[in-house]
């Protein structure tokens, strides 16, 4: 027998979709209860505006730990199409994500993965169901959910370069496209459905998506996604495959109500914790602009004209104030740019685009971008308006001191 049918039968699964010979490797699992909304603004919040000295700190130097991976990439039982992309990569070795998860992953075991972004979660959780695909007896299909429709992208485009020439089909899913071509995609074949929970749900209440016949589950920014509010699209999503085989939850924090919500979905989960130091953002400058109400975009205005300013995020916290303030600095002759959910998804992929490649030099955006963007060079991050509690703050700041490069930070504090 070849080495390639020895790995087929160890990655056998059972079918999914339409086949009535479809056994699940799982019972059924328990309902995830629906539940209020994540932790969004909703009327009854009160703000409570935080003591200003826990946005000052001194940077400290990055110290990483190296992962050592034990193993190569040409030493896993991957298929030999698959490792040919991977090597095209230029990937040696596996980060430590995806070592300490494949082989678990591939078990059809449910992994609970707390890991920040730039740890390389995406391929943790793509490569090993790649590689079950193509040596499945029978085909299957995986659905990921993500918070974003920028990370929607960045998942969907990460997927298409491991799968080049291997004839696996992904269809990606968010807001601001047109649904009826979602619906057609639909009927199409494919073997990853990637999408925003929002848009999950409308495909499935319109008939189009069956989520009961997916055989995996991926949750990714699983607290990005309650933070904005999707815990009841999750619920709704998760609740329709309960016969599910597997289930990957990736998040970069975990909190207690997360892991009341976690009990529900996942099952006797694999727990793998990587950080990389970002999510305290220790090494990352930050400090406090005090001025007034009636100075505070002449201070912005000072502050940008510095020579170190190339390249920096500023955050408001609605979508009015973000397009009002891109459009004073545009009249400042100021190259800058919006992001935000009002904006099409076309405006916001241009957007993005044209800030990675230095055509902008601000990009100015609500909290939608301060998770799952991978930009590696962003040299500030300015809070415009003081974030709403500070873990917002900590996923706004960590837009800059990517790759172990400085950064820094500055939150404006308006006296009155």
């Amino acid at each position: 027998m070849s080495s390639n049918e020895n790995q087929k039968r160890s990655f056998r699964r059972s079918a999914r979709g339409n086949s009535n010979n479809s056994t699940p490797s799982r019972g059924r699992r328990n309902s995830s209860g629906g539940g209020g909304r994540g932790r969004g603004r909703g009327k009854g919040r009160k703000f409570i505006q935080p003591s200003p000295d826990r946005f000052i700190h001194t940077g400290v130097p990055l110290v990483e730990v190296k992962y050592d991976a034990p193993t190569k990439f040409s030493e896993f039982p991957l298929h030999e199409d698959l490792m040919k992309n991977i090597k095209k990569l230029g990937w040696d070795y596996p980060t430590e994500i995806q070592d300490k998860t494949f082989h678990e992953i591939t078990e059809l075991k449910d992994i609970l993965g707390v890991a920040n972004t730039g740890t390389g979660k995406t391929g943790a959780f793509l490569l090993p169901i790649i590689n079950s695909m193509l040596f499945a007896e029978e085909d299957f299909s995986a659905l990921v959910m993500v918070p974003t429709r920028e990370l929607a992208e960045q998942v969907e485009a990460e997927f298409r370069m491991f799968t080049k020439g291997l004839n696996l089909f992904a269809n990606c899913f968010i807001g601001g496209t047109s649904v009826n071509q979602d619906i057609r995609r639909l009927r199409k074949p494919f073997h990853f459905v990637i999408g925003t929970p929002g848009r999950l749900v409308d495909l499935t209440k319109r008939g189009a998506l069956k989520p009961e016949h997916f055989s995996v589950l991926i949750l990714d920014e699983f607290d990005r996604m309650l933070d904005m509010g999707f815990s009841q699209d999750v619920n709704f999503l998760t609740d329709k495959m309960n016969d599910r085989d597997q289930t990957l939850l990736f998040s970069a924090t975990l909190d207690k109500k997360q892991e009341s919500l976690i009990d529900n979905i996942l099952n006797k989960p694999v727990r793998v914790e990587v950080t990389k130091g970002n999510a305290t953002a220790e090494h990352i400058d930050q400090d406090v602009v005090y001025t007034t109400r009636n100075d505070k975009f002449d201070t912005l205005l000072e502050m940008l004209q510095g020579d170190n300013f190339e390249k920096v995020i500023i955050f408001a916290e609605t979508k009015r104030r973000v397009s009002d303030l891109t459009q004073q600095l545009r009249q400042n002759r100021i190259k800058a740019d919006e992001i935000h959910g009002d904006k099409t998804q076309n405006y916001r992929k241009n957007a993005l685009n044209a800030f990675k490649r230095g055509k902008v030099d601000i990009l100015v955006a609500t909290d939608v971008a301060a998770r799952g963007l991978d930009i590696s060079d962003v040299t500030h991050v300015i809070n415009y308006e003081i974030p709403f509690d500070y873990e917002t703050y900590i996923h706004r700041i960590g837009r800059t001191g990517r790759a172990g490069k400085k950064g820094q930070a500055y939150t404006f504090f308006s006296k009155k």
